[in-house]
Protein backbone atom coordinates (compact mmCIF):
# COMPACT_ATOMS: atom_id res chain seq x y z
CA UNK A 1 0.00 0.00 0.00
CA UNK A 2 2.84 1.95 1.35
CA UNK A 3 4.10 2.55 -2.51
CA UNK A 4 0.59 2.78 -4.25
CA UNK A 5 0.02 5.93 -1.69
CA UNK A 6 2.77 7.56 -2.79
CA UNK A 7 1.38 7.10 -6.18
CA UNK A 8 -1.87 8.26 -5.08
CA UNK A 9 -0.92 11.25 -3.57
CA UNK A 10 1.72 12.21 -6.67
CA UNK A 11 -1.80 12.59 -8.51
CA UNK A 12 -3.77 14.26 -5.79
CA UNK A 13 -0.89 16.89 -5.13
CA UNK A 14 -2.26 19.48 -7.37
CA UNK A 15 -5.35 19.06 -5.91
CA UNK A 16 -4.28 20.37 -2.36
CA UNK A 17 -4.04 24.24 -2.33
CA UNK A 18 -2.12 25.99 -0.09
CA UNK A 19 -3.51 29.23 2.03
CA UNK A 20 -1.13 31.21 -0.24
CA UNK A 21 -2.93 29.70 -3.43
CA UNK A 22 -6.05 30.34 -1.44
CA UNK A 23 -5.16 34.31 -0.63
CA UNK A 24 -3.88 34.51 -4.11
CA UNK A 25 -7.67 33.24 -5.48
CA UNK A 26 -9.38 35.58 -2.88
CA UNK A 27 -6.68 38.94 -3.84
CA UNK A 28 -8.21 37.92 -7.83
CA UNK A 29 -11.58 37.81 -6.91
CA UNK A 30 -12.30 40.92 -5.05
CA UNK A 31 -10.09 42.21 -8.24
CA UNK A 32 -13.33 40.79 -10.17
CA UNK A 33 -15.77 42.03 -7.90
CA UNK A 34 -14.42 45.34 -8.37
CA UNK A 35 -14.38 45.11 -12.21
CA UNK A 36 -18.18 43.89 -11.68
CA UNK A 37 -19.53 47.05 -9.73
CA UNK A 38 -17.26 49.31 -11.98
CA UNK A 39 -19.12 51.42 -14.31
CA UNK A 40 -15.95 51.16 -17.13
CA UNK A 41 -15.40 47.68 -16.14
CA UNK A 42 -18.45 46.02 -16.22
CA UNK A 43 -19.19 45.32 -19.43
CA UNK A 44 -15.92 43.06 -20.16
CA UNK A 45 -16.14 41.66 -16.44
CA UNK A 46 -16.53 38.28 -15.92
CA UNK A 47 -18.11 38.36 -12.54
CA UNK A 48 -20.93 40.39 -12.96
CA UNK A 49 -21.94 41.57 -10.18
CA UNK A 50 -25.66 42.24 -10.46
CA UNK A 51 -27.40 44.74 -8.88
CA UNK A 52 -31.25 42.68 -7.61
CA UNK A 53 -33.12 45.65 -6.58
CA UNK A 54 -33.78 43.97 -3.38
CA UNK A 55 -32.89 46.89 -0.34
CA UNK A 56 -33.80 45.43 2.41
CA UNK A 57 -34.35 42.52 4.82
CA UNK A 58 -37.33 41.42 6.78
CA UNK A 59 -37.99 43.75 9.62
CA UNK A 60 -40.82 41.33 10.90
CA UNK A 61 -43.86 42.98 10.16
CA UNK A 62 -44.54 41.67 6.71
CA UNK A 63 -48.07 39.19 6.31
CA UNK A 64 -50.04 37.67 4.53
CA UNK A 65 -50.52 34.94 2.07
CA UNK A 66 -47.86 34.23 -0.80
CA UNK A 67 -46.90 32.13 -3.49
CA UNK A 68 -43.15 30.93 -4.10
CA UNK A 69 -42.16 29.45 -8.00
CA UNK A 70 -38.16 27.80 -7.81
CA UNK A 71 -36.87 26.44 -11.13
CA UNK A 72 -33.06 26.25 -10.40
CA UNK A 73 -32.17 22.44 -11.32
CA UNK A 74 -34.37 19.45 -12.51
CA UNK A 75 -36.79 20.00 -10.10
CA UNK A 76 -39.23 22.76 -9.86
CA UNK A 77 -41.16 23.64 -6.88
CA UNK A 78 -44.61 25.54 -6.35
CA UNK A 79 -44.86 27.24 -2.71
CA UNK A 80 -47.86 28.39 -0.82
CA UNK A 81 -46.53 30.90 2.32
CA UNK A 82 -48.56 32.40 4.86
CA UNK A 83 -46.64 34.78 6.60
CA UNK A 84 -47.43 36.81 9.67
CA UNK A 85 -44.45 38.70 10.99
CA UNK A 86 -41.97 35.78 12.78
CA UNK A 87 -44.56 32.96 12.21
CA UNK A 88 -44.89 31.71 8.94
CA UNK A 89 -46.63 28.43 7.41
CA UNK A 90 -45.24 26.66 4.06
CA UNK A 91 -46.90 24.37 1.52
CA UNK A 92 -45.19 23.14 -1.34
CA UNK A 93 -44.93 20.36 -4.10
CA UNK A 94 -42.50 19.75 -6.15
CA UNK A 95 -42.77 18.81 -9.73
CA UNK A 96 -39.71 17.55 -12.45
CA UNK A 97 -39.18 18.89 -15.33
CA UNK A 98 -37.94 15.98 -18.36
CA UNK A 99 -34.68 16.26 -20.11
CA UNK A 100 -36.65 17.07 -23.35
CA UNK A 101 -38.42 19.94 -21.65
CA UNK A 102 -34.78 21.04 -20.27
CA UNK A 103 -33.22 21.09 -23.70
CA UNK A 104 -36.54 22.20 -25.78
CA UNK A 105 -38.31 25.58 -26.31
CA UNK A 106 -38.42 28.09 -23.57
CA UNK A 107 -42.35 28.37 -24.52
CA UNK A 108 -42.50 24.57 -23.64
CA UNK A 109 -40.95 25.28 -19.97
CA UNK A 110 -42.42 28.14 -19.34
CA UNK A 111 -46.06 26.06 -20.29
CA UNK A 112 -45.16 23.16 -18.00
CA UNK A 113 -44.09 25.86 -14.76
CA UNK A 114 -48.01 27.26 -15.72
CA UNK A 115 -49.24 24.14 -15.72
CA UNK A 116 -47.58 23.08 -12.51
CA UNK A 117 -48.88 25.92 -10.98
CA UNK A 118 -52.18 25.68 -11.71
CA UNK A 119 -52.40 21.76 -11.09
CA UNK A 120 -51.05 23.34 -7.50
CA UNK A 121 -53.29 25.96 -6.98
CA UNK A 122 -56.48 23.61 -7.96
CA UNK A 123 -55.17 21.39 -5.29
CA UNK A 124 -55.20 24.15 -2.61
CA UNK A 125 -58.60 25.67 -4.24
CA UNK A 126 -57.02 28.73 -4.48
CA UNK A 127 -57.35 29.32 -7.99
CA UNK A 128 -60.48 32.12 -7.54
CA UNK A 129 -57.52 34.79 -5.60
CA UNK A 130 -54.60 36.43 -7.42
CA UNK A 131 -51.91 36.16 -5.00
CA UNK A 132 -48.36 37.92 -5.22
CA UNK A 133 -45.97 35.62 -6.68
CA UNK A 134 -41.96 35.52 -5.63
CA UNK A 135 -40.03 33.89 -8.68
CA UNK A 136 -36.70 32.46 -8.01
CA UNK A 137 -34.78 31.89 -11.37
CA UNK A 138 -31.72 30.32 -10.52
CA UNK A 139 -29.19 31.30 -13.72
CA UNK A 140 -27.23 33.91 -14.76
CA UNK A 141 -29.74 37.35 -15.39
CA UNK A 142 -29.40 41.05 -16.03
CA UNK A 143 -31.91 42.95 -13.71
CA UNK A 144 -33.94 45.62 -14.71
CA UNK A 145 -35.91 45.95 -11.68
CA UNK A 146 -37.88 43.75 -8.95
CA UNK A 147 -40.05 42.13 -11.83
CA UNK A 148 -37.55 42.06 -14.98
CA UNK A 149 -34.37 39.91 -15.43
CA UNK A 150 -33.39 38.91 -19.06
CA UNK A 151 -31.97 35.27 -18.99
CA UNK A 152 -27.68 36.35 -20.24
CA UNK A 153 -27.27 32.16 -20.64
CA UNK A 154 -28.82 28.56 -19.60
CA UNK A 155 -26.00 26.32 -16.68
CA UNK A 156 -26.36 23.72 -15.05
CA UNK A 157 -27.83 21.14 -18.21
CA UNK A 158 -30.72 23.69 -19.23
CA UNK A 159 -30.54 24.77 -22.90
CA UNK A 160 -34.19 26.10 -23.97
CA UNK A 161 -34.37 27.68 -27.09
CA UNK A 162 -35.58 31.15 -27.48
CA UNK A 163 -34.89 32.16 -23.82
CA UNK A 164 -31.58 34.32 -23.78
CA UNK A 165 -31.48 37.85 -24.07
CA UNK A 166 -35.15 37.87 -22.91
CA UNK A 167 -37.03 38.80 -19.57
CA UNK A 168 -38.59 35.38 -17.89
CA UNK A 169 -41.04 37.39 -15.93
CA UNK A 170 -42.85 38.22 -19.24
CA UNK A 171 -42.16 34.66 -20.38
CA UNK A 172 -43.48 33.19 -17.36
CA UNK A 173 -46.97 35.75 -17.68
CA UNK A 174 -47.77 34.81 -21.12
CA UNK A 175 -47.59 31.36 -20.18
CA UNK A 176 -49.80 31.76 -17.35
CA UNK A 177 -52.10 33.66 -19.60
CA UNK A 178 -52.37 31.18 -22.34
CA UNK A 179 -53.87 28.85 -19.66
CA UNK A 180 -56.64 31.11 -18.59
CA UNK A 181 -57.45 29.82 -15.21
CA UNK A 182 -55.43 31.31 -13.00
CA UNK A 183 -54.12 34.68 -12.09
CA UNK A 184 -51.16 35.79 -10.71
CA UNK A 185 -49.04 39.07 -9.75
CA UNK A 186 -45.49 38.69 -10.33
CA UNK A 187 -44.06 40.88 -7.29
CA UNK A 188 -40.23 39.95 -7.61
CA UNK A 189 -37.68 37.72 -9.30
CA UNK A 190 -35.51 36.36 -7.28
CA UNK A 191 -31.88 34.05 -7.93
CA UNK A 192 -31.79 31.41 -5.05
CA UNK A 193 -28.86 33.34 -3.13
CA UNK A 194 -30.80 35.94 -2.70
CA UNK A 195 -33.12 34.01 -1.47
CA UNK A 196 -31.53 32.31 0.84
CA UNK A 197 -30.29 35.31 2.13
CA UNK A 198 -33.03 36.58 2.47
CA UNK A 199 -34.73 33.31 4.02
CA UNK A 200 -31.92 33.33 7.08
CA UNK A 201 -32.39 37.00 7.67
CA UNK A 202 -35.72 36.52 8.56
CA UNK A 203 -34.76 33.87 11.15
CA UNK A 204 -31.37 35.83 11.78
CA UNK A 205 -31.09 39.68 11.87
CA UNK A 206 -26.97 39.94 11.10
CA UNK A 207 -27.74 38.02 8.05
CA UNK A 208 -25.78 39.76 4.77
CA UNK A 209 -24.84 36.59 2.82
CA UNK A 210 -26.79 34.26 0.50
CA UNK A 211 -24.41 31.34 -0.51
CA UNK A 212 -24.76 28.48 -2.60
CA UNK A 213 -23.05 25.12 -2.91
CA UNK A 214 -25.24 22.63 -5.01
CA UNK A 215 -25.76 21.35 -8.53
CA UNK A 216 -24.03 25.22 -8.75
CA UNK A 217 -22.32 27.67 -6.94
CA UNK A 218 -23.11 31.40 -6.64
CA UNK A 219 -23.40 34.27 -3.84
CA UNK A 220 -24.64 37.50 -2.84
CA UNK A 221 -24.19 40.26 -0.61
CA UNK A 222 -25.37 43.32 1.05
CA UNK A 223 -23.52 46.07 -0.72
CA UNK A 224 -23.43 50.09 0.03
CA UNK A 225 -24.45 52.02 -2.89
CA UNK A 226 -21.70 53.84 -3.52
CA UNK A 227 -19.95 51.01 -4.63
CA UNK A 228 -22.15 50.24 -7.06
CA UNK A 229 -21.12 52.05 -10.03
CA UNK A 230 -23.74 50.27 -12.30
CA UNK A 231 -26.75 51.40 -10.31
CA UNK A 232 -28.83 53.12 -12.65
CA UNK A 233 -31.79 53.11 -10.23
CA UNK A 234 -34.91 55.74 -9.31
CA UNK A 235 -35.00 59.07 -8.31
CA UNK A 236 -35.41 57.61 -4.02
CA UNK A 237 -32.02 55.61 -4.01
CA UNK A 238 -31.87 53.06 -1.61
CA UNK A 239 -28.32 53.61 1.03
CA UNK A 240 -27.66 49.57 0.01
CA UNK A 241 -28.46 46.45 -2.65
CA UNK A 242 -28.17 43.00 -2.52
CA UNK A 243 -25.17 42.04 -5.48
CA UNK A 244 -25.49 38.66 -7.03
CA UNK A 245 -22.30 37.77 -7.63
CA UNK A 246 -22.07 35.21 -10.13
CA UNK A 247 -19.33 34.14 -9.23
CA UNK A 248 -19.42 31.00 -11.07
CA UNK A 249 -18.05 32.52 -14.27
CA UNK A 250 -14.31 33.82 -12.00
CA UNK A 251 -11.92 32.23 -14.50
CA UNK A 252 -13.06 32.66 -17.56
CA UNK A 253 -10.91 34.94 -18.48
CA UNK A 254 -8.10 32.75 -17.43
CA UNK A 255 -7.10 33.92 -14.23
CA UNK A 256 -7.06 30.53 -12.26
CA UNK A 257 -5.72 28.31 -14.69
CA UNK A 258 -2.82 28.30 -12.36
CA UNK A 259 -4.60 26.19 -10.22
CA UNK A 260 -6.35 24.10 -12.87
CA UNK A 261 -5.83 20.81 -13.34
CA UNK A 262 -5.84 18.25 -16.62
CA UNK A 263 -8.88 17.04 -15.20
CA UNK A 264 -10.78 20.40 -14.79
CA UNK A 265 -9.80 21.22 -18.50
CA UNK A 266 -10.91 17.78 -19.49
CA UNK A 267 -14.33 18.09 -17.94
CA UNK A 268 -14.75 21.86 -19.21
CA UNK A 269 -14.23 20.17 -22.44
CA UNK A 270 -16.66 18.08 -23.13
CA UNK A 271 -19.57 20.50 -21.06
CA UNK A 272 -22.42 22.00 -22.68
CA UNK A 273 -21.09 25.64 -21.78
CA UNK A 274 -17.16 25.18 -23.15
CA UNK A 275 -15.12 27.82 -21.47
CA UNK A 276 -17.80 28.99 -19.09
CA UNK A 277 -18.21 28.85 -15.45
CA UNK A 278 -14.85 27.62 -14.42
CA UNK A 279 -15.02 28.24 -11.03
CA UNK A 280 -17.51 26.17 -10.73
CA UNK A 281 -16.48 23.28 -12.45
CA UNK A 282 -13.91 23.18 -9.73
CA UNK A 283 -16.70 22.83 -7.01
CA UNK A 284 -20.46 22.22 -7.46
CA UNK A 285 -22.15 19.28 -7.20
CA UNK A 286 -22.96 19.06 -10.84
CA UNK A 287 -19.39 18.21 -11.61
CA UNK A 288 -17.63 16.74 -8.22
CA UNK A 289 -17.97 13.29 -8.87
CA UNK A 290 -17.18 13.45 -12.32
CA UNK A 291 -13.84 15.04 -11.37
CA UNK A 292 -13.41 11.81 -8.35
CA UNK A 293 -14.11 9.32 -11.32
CA UNK A 294 -11.86 10.81 -14.21
CA UNK A 295 -8.90 10.63 -11.14
CA UNK A 296 -10.16 7.01 -10.33
CA UNK A 297 -10.00 5.49 -14.01
CA UNK A 298 -6.53 7.27 -14.36
CA UNK A 299 -5.29 5.55 -11.67
CA UNK A 300 -6.90 2.38 -12.63
CA UNK A 301 -5.04 3.04 -16.25
CA UNK A 302 -2.03 3.17 -14.26
CA UNK A 303 -2.70 0.06 -12.54
CA UNK A 304 -2.63 1.45 -8.90
CA UNK A 305 -6.77 0.97 -8.74
CA UNK A 306 -8.79 -2.55 -9.02
CA UNK A 307 -5.90 -4.37 -10.36
CA UNK A 308 -6.28 -2.05 -12.78
CA UNK A 309 -9.74 -3.51 -14.27
CA UNK A 310 -12.30 -1.09 -14.11
CA UNK A 311 -16.03 -1.63 -14.42
CA UNK A 312 -18.14 -1.07 -17.65
CA UNK A 313 -19.71 1.61 -15.53
CA UNK A 314 -17.17 3.22 -14.29
CA UNK A 315 -16.03 4.26 -18.21
CA UNK A 316 -19.65 6.25 -18.04
CA UNK A 317 -19.12 9.95 -17.92
CA UNK A 318 -21.12 11.22 -15.21
CA UNK A 319 -21.76 7.62 -13.76
CA UNK A 320 -19.72 8.28 -10.29
CA UNK A 321 -22.35 10.38 -8.78
CA UNK A 322 -21.34 13.71 -6.30
CA UNK A 323 -23.08 11.95 -3.55
CA UNK A 324 -21.28 8.90 -3.79
CA UNK A 325 -18.62 11.02 -2.50
CA UNK A 326 -20.40 12.34 0.40
CA UNK A 327 -21.43 9.20 0.78
CA UNK A 328 -17.90 7.64 1.02
CA UNK A 329 -16.41 10.21 3.17
CA UNK A 330 -19.26 9.18 5.51
CA UNK A 331 -17.07 6.36 6.42
CA UNK A 332 -15.30 6.68 9.86
CA UNK A 333 -11.27 6.13 9.48
CA UNK A 334 -10.67 2.61 8.33
CA UNK A 335 -14.02 1.47 7.93
CA UNK A 336 -15.09 0.78 4.31
CA UNK A 337 -18.58 0.16 4.62
CA UNK A 338 -20.62 2.85 2.77
CA UNK A 339 -17.35 2.83 0.39
CA UNK A 340 -17.96 -0.88 -0.61
CA UNK A 341 -21.34 -0.41 -1.27
CA UNK A 342 -20.33 2.86 -3.79
CA UNK A 343 -17.95 0.52 -5.66
CA UNK A 344 -21.02 -2.04 -5.59
CA UNK A 345 -23.13 0.41 -7.42
CA UNK A 346 -20.37 1.40 -9.82
CA UNK A 347 -19.70 -2.55 -10.88
CA UNK A 348 -16.96 -3.20 -9.01
CA UNK A 349 -17.54 -6.32 -6.63
CA UNK A 350 -14.46 -7.39 -5.19
CA UNK A 351 -12.44 -4.44 -4.18
CA UNK A 352 -10.00 -4.43 -2.33
CA UNK A 353 -9.49 -2.47 1.23
CA UNK A 354 -6.67 -1.07 -0.31
CA UNK A 355 -9.07 0.40 -3.41
CA UNK A 356 -11.29 1.73 -0.79
CA UNK A 357 -8.81 3.66 1.10
CA UNK A 358 -7.68 4.86 -1.81
CA UNK A 359 -10.89 5.82 -3.47
CA UNK A 360 -11.41 7.67 0.01
CA UNK A 361 -8.40 9.59 -0.99
CA UNK A 362 -9.25 10.61 -4.01
CA UNK A 363 -12.81 11.86 -2.51
CA UNK A 364 -11.66 13.77 -0.08
CA UNK A 365 -8.73 15.92 -2.38
CA UNK A 366 -11.25 16.89 -4.77
CA UNK A 367 -14.04 17.79 -2.22
CA UNK A 368 -11.42 19.35 0.03
CA UNK A 369 -10.42 21.87 -2.45
CA UNK A 370 -14.25 22.79 -3.43
CA UNK A 371 -14.53 23.27 0.38
CA UNK A 372 -11.48 25.59 0.28
CA UNK A 373 -12.11 27.47 -3.18
CA UNK A 374 -15.10 28.56 -1.62
CA UNK A 375 -13.94 29.60 1.32
CA UNK A 376 -11.91 32.11 0.00
CA UNK A 377 -14.73 33.68 -2.32
CA UNK A 378 -16.67 34.12 0.97
CA UNK A 379 -13.46 35.25 2.75
CA UNK A 380 -13.15 37.66 0.09
CA UNK A 381 -16.56 39.11 1.03
CA UNK A 382 -16.30 39.21 4.44
CA UNK A 383 -13.06 41.01 4.06
CA UNK A 384 -14.95 43.77 1.73
CA UNK A 385 -18.06 44.24 3.90
CA UNK A 386 -15.99 44.79 6.92
CA UNK A 387 -18.75 43.91 9.28
CA UNK A 388 -17.92 42.90 13.01
CA UNK A 389 -20.00 39.78 12.56
CA UNK A 390 -22.31 38.39 9.74
CA UNK A 391 -24.01 35.77 9.58
CA UNK A 392 -23.90 33.64 6.15
CA UNK A 393 -27.09 31.66 5.09
CA UNK A 394 -26.17 28.55 2.94
CA UNK A 395 -27.72 26.16 0.57
CA UNK A 396 -27.11 23.42 -1.73
CA UNK A 397 -26.77 19.86 -1.71
CA UNK A 398 -22.90 19.54 -1.29
CA UNK A 399 -22.91 22.08 1.75
CA UNK A 400 -26.07 19.92 3.18
CA UNK A 401 -25.38 16.76 2.87
CA UNK A 402 -21.43 16.71 2.27
CA UNK A 403 -20.27 14.94 5.99
CA UNK A 404 -17.63 17.55 6.75
CA UNK A 405 -17.92 20.28 3.84
CA UNK A 406 -19.21 22.76 7.12
CA UNK A 407 -16.36 22.49 9.05
CA UNK A 408 -13.75 22.75 6.58
CA UNK A 409 -15.16 25.87 5.43
CA UNK A 410 -15.50 27.41 9.06
CA UNK A 411 -11.47 26.71 9.49
CA UNK A 412 -10.42 27.71 6.14
CA UNK A 413 -12.92 31.22 5.98
CA UNK A 414 -11.47 31.63 9.42
CA UNK A 415 -7.61 31.20 8.30
CA UNK A 416 -8.35 33.41 5.41
CA UNK A 417 -10.70 36.31 6.91
CA UNK A 418 -9.49 39.21 8.86
CA UNK A 419 -9.60 38.38 12.40
CA UNK A 420 -11.95 41.78 13.08
CA UNK A 421 -14.60 39.83 10.98
CA UNK A 422 -16.63 37.29 12.68
CA UNK A 423 -18.84 35.04 11.29
CA UNK A 424 -21.06 32.15 11.78
CA UNK A 425 -22.61 29.77 8.92
CA UNK A 426 -26.34 28.89 8.82
CA UNK A 427 -27.94 26.88 6.86
CA UNK A 428 -30.86 27.82 5.31
CA UNK A 429 -33.99 26.07 6.30
CA UNK A 430 -35.59 25.94 2.45
CA UNK A 431 -33.96 28.92 1.58
CA UNK A 432 -35.14 29.69 -2.21
CA UNK A 433 -38.65 28.88 -2.00
CA UNK A 434 -39.26 31.02 1.28
CA UNK A 435 -37.36 33.75 0.23
CA UNK A 436 -38.61 34.10 -3.01
CA UNK A 437 -42.44 34.55 -1.06
CA UNK A 438 -40.44 36.87 1.53
CA UNK A 439 -38.44 39.05 -1.23
CA UNK A 440 -42.21 38.83 -2.61
CA UNK A 441 -43.25 39.97 1.00
CA UNK A 442 -40.92 43.13 1.62
CA UNK A 443 -41.92 44.65 -2.27
CA UNK A 444 -45.56 44.19 -0.89
CA UNK A 445 -44.56 45.98 2.47
CA UNK A 446 -41.99 48.33 0.88
CA UNK A 447 -45.26 49.33 -1.67
CA UNK A 448 -47.09 50.14 0.63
Amino acid sequence: MADNRKKVEAVLKEFMLSNDALLKVSALLLQEFNNGLGANTHQTATVKMFPTFVRDVPDGSEKGKFLALDLGGTNFRVLSIDLDGEQFNMMNEIYEIPQSIMLGSGEQLFDHIAECLSHYLEQLGLTHRTLPLGFTFSFPCIQKGLTSALLVGWTKGFNCSGVQGEDVVQLLRAAVKRRKNVDIDVVAIVNDTTGTLMSCAHKNKECRVGLIVGTGTNACYMERLENVETWTGNHNPPKQVIINTEWGAFGDNRCLDFLRTSYDHQIDEVSLNKGKQLFEKMISGMYMGEIVRRILVKLADDGILFEGKLSEKFKIPYAFKTKYVSNVESDPKHKVNETMTVLQKMGITDGSQEDCEILKLVCVAVSTRAAHLVSAAVATILNKMKRPYTTVGVDGSVYRYHPHFKELMEKKIEELTDPNYKFDLMLSEDGSGRGAALVAAVAVRSAK
